[in-house]
């Protein structure tokens, strides 16, 4: 019974931490944020509602500083209001907003948000196992190599989830009538505007893949597509 003690303390470890990751998430989220009213969006965010056959896309506007778009677990899509100041200041054109909102949807659409909130427990649940077991045989370094892998592993699910969410935005955006430009032009911009410029991590530790990369993943399903 000893031996399967790490792992029975690590599924509830992983429950409990799903449960409060949630909850606190949504409160910040309540807290932070508004319905973003802006009438140069406005006609986007429609196209995008009419192509969903939807009445309205509801867009919030989160409260804090880096330049992101986020799906929530319940089905709500945000953008910051860092990324609304770069659309305000020309930065970003109106069709750009309205590919990091399909983009998000993507995310809601195929269950990712709540997924990853799972996932995030999981992985917690697995260095936690992980940690305990390797720290018996290696001291010192077992939690190390514990949180490595967990890491190696939520960059990966994330990843994945990136390219699966950009040929949803992708398909949104060619039904709107809006094309994947707008989707490839915002790619490029996408270091400078959130300012990920200067040395690179390995792409296997990084929870985005290249923007490059996202691009002729784009590209590639547009020749599958005959768009």
């Amino acid at each position: 019974m000893l031996k399967f003690t790490p792992i029975l303390l690590a599924v509830v470890y992983a429950l409990v931490m799903y449960r409060f990751s949630v909850w606190r998430t949504t409160r910040e989220l309540n807290e932070k944020s508004a319905e973003l009213a802006d009438a140069q969006l406005r006609p986007v965010f429609a196209r995008l509602a009419t192509a969903l056959d939807l009445p309205k896309v509801k867009v919030h506007l989160y409260d804090i500083e880096p330049v992101n778009g986020l799906a929530a677990p319940d089905g709500r899509v945000f953008i910051t209001r860092g990324f609304y100041q770069k659309f305000r200041q020309g930065e970003i054109t109106a069709e750009e907003m309205a590919s990091v909102i399909a983009h998000e949807l993507g995310h809601v659409a195929l269950g990712h948000s709540r997924r990853r909130m799972i996932d995030f427990s999981g992985q917690n649940a697995i260095r936690t196992a992980l940690a305990m077991v390797l720290g018996r045989f290696l001291p010192g370094i077992g939690t190390y190599i514990a949180n490595a892998v967990g890491s190696l592993l939520a960059a990966r699910l994330s990843r994945q989830d990136e390219y699966e969410a950009d040929a949803y935005a992708s398909a949104l955006m060619v039904k709107a009538g809006f094309g994947t430009a707008p989707q490839k032009s915002l790619f490029v911009k996408l270091n400078t505007l959130t300012g990920a410029g200067g040395a690179k991590r390995p792409e296997w530790f990084t929870s985005h893949p290249k923007s490059e990369d996202r691009i002729k993943a784009i590209e590639a399903n547009e020749a599958k597509w005959g768009v």
